[in-house]
């Protein structure tokens, strides 16, 4: 398998929550050399070198300088986001019906929910313990190593008419089963569940983020193995595309620098979101650790571009008038150039021919993609840090189908190509 597409495997395996896929985003960088920074230090950063932070677990920002970057020079950026729909655990999260042990789940961004049924589903995210301050919590992740839970369907018996489309209601009709409740007694048997993972007491945890994952493991496919099938396609395909762009070597002028964000699958209005300040208080911290000043900072700035990398939408065989008539992304001809009129996605012409120039010169497959005229289609991150960073953006991402399913089909060819470009774009 190509060396990419084994590194993306290695990244869908293990990022099966936006923490676990910043802990292995932090493991690829500092594999390459990156150093760890931390927002409530003064920071002193040189030339030539290589750095990282992490926020709050689940956002990330990397960042290389050139040797000799001067003052105007500024940033090519490139976000992408490290968080998918799923199925988040509530508090008190015990149910017991019918002699069935379930657990209690809000339903976390877009998924296509009855994609979520009849498959092994495993528990994972962040569980905060009781530390000796109560500021301090103690914090600790869990990973389920196999299928945990499941939400069976009901059965075509008991439903006749459902391959006619059944809606499922969030409350009642996708809490997972945890197992035979034998003892109604017990509870807290999710507590206890908890505690043993942990090796802690039950009386430790003090609360978690949790969320349900699906357990499949990523398939290449196809007769040419030429298709990708698997789970949190969206949007690891991008993250794992930055990371190979950032890690390629330092950059010939200025500044390159990659955003992970979390919180894009509901609105990323939070303080891991792409609409938090972060972002632009990480440009400032960098110019003010390189000794700009406020005006040199700004020229930087306006000397600067960003790429937002997020999933397509690929021409589907079986619904083809879902796409626009005259731009109909495929499967394996590369990744996608994303434009819209309202923008939703924060592209122009000139963004546009800066991003073709360099796929031809390195002759890298791209497409374009805009959404049907009669459909708004979904959004980026490219306009929300465009609100408070005007940059030139463009916005680009590998086409899929079943975008937001449990399990999404990509090309083998599109991930190469959107590492290939991000490398190009970083070194160029």
């Amino acid at each position: 398998m190509e060396e990419r597409i084994e590194r993306l495997f290695t990244l869908l395996k293990k990022g099966v929550t936006p923490f676990h896929v910043v802990e292995e985003a932090k493991k690829q960088l500092e594999e390459a050399g990156f150093e760890e920074l931390s927002m409530k230090e003064t920071w002193g950063i040189s030339q030539g070198k290589k750095y990282y932070l992490i926020h709050h677990g689940t956002t990330l920002i990397a960042f290389t300088v050139a040797k000799n970057a001067m003052y105007r020079e500024g940033f090519k950026m490139a976000t992408a986001h490290t968080d998918f729909p799923s199925l988040r655990i509530k508090p008190n999260p015990e149910v017991h019906s019918d002699g069935y042990g379930q657990l209690n789940v809000e339903v976390y961004g877009g998924p296509i929910l009855n994609t979520w049924l009849d498959r092994p589903l495993g528990i994972a995210g962040k569980v905060a313990l009781r530390g000796e301050n109560a500021f301090t919590p103690q914090i600790r992740y869990v990973k389920s190593q196999r299928g945990m839970v499941t939400i069976p369907n009901l059965a075509i018996h008991m439903n006749p008419e459902i391959n006619k489309g059944i809606e499922l209601n969030r409350q009642t009709h996708i809490l997972p089963i945890a197992g035979i409740d034998a003892d109604e007694a017990d509870k807290k048997f999710f507590i206890k569940y908890l505690a043993k993972e942990l090796g802690t007491e039950e009386a430790s945890i003090l609360s978690y983020d949790l969320y349900l994952y699906n357990e499949e493991k990523p398939e290449v496919v196809g007769m040419e193995e030429e298709l990708i099938s698997a789970p949190r396609l969206d949007n690891l395909t991008s993250v794992q595309a930055l990371l190979d762009g950032i890690t390629a070597g330092l950059p010939q002028w200025g500044i390159n620098l990659i955003a992970l964000f979390d919180h894009e699958e509901i609105g990323s209005r939070s303080k891991q979101g792409a609409g938090s300040m972060l972002l632009r208080d990480v440009t400032e911290k960098i110019q003010m650790a390189l000794g700009r000043d406020a005006i040199q900072s700004k020229d930087a700035i306006y000397n600067s571009m960003l790429i937002s990398a997020d999933v397509a939408h690929a021409t589907h065989p079986n619904w083809p008038g879902k796409t626009d008539i005259t731009n109909k992304p495929v499967l394996g001809s590369g990744f996608c150039i994303k434009e819209a009129g309202n923008q939703n996605y924060a592209t122009d012409c000139e963004g546009t021919a800066i991003v073709q120039q360099l796929c031809e010169e390195a002759q890298i497959p791209y497409q374009k993609y805009v959404n049907r005229s009669d459909v708004r289609g979904g959004s980026a991150l490219g306009s929300i840090v465009d609100s408070f960073l005007p940059l030139q953006t463009v916005e680009v991402g590998v086409p899929l189908l079943a975008m937001h399913s449990a399990r999404e089909t990509m090309g083998t060819k599109d991930m190469e190509a959107l590492s290939a470009f991000m490398k190009t774009y970083f070194l160029k």
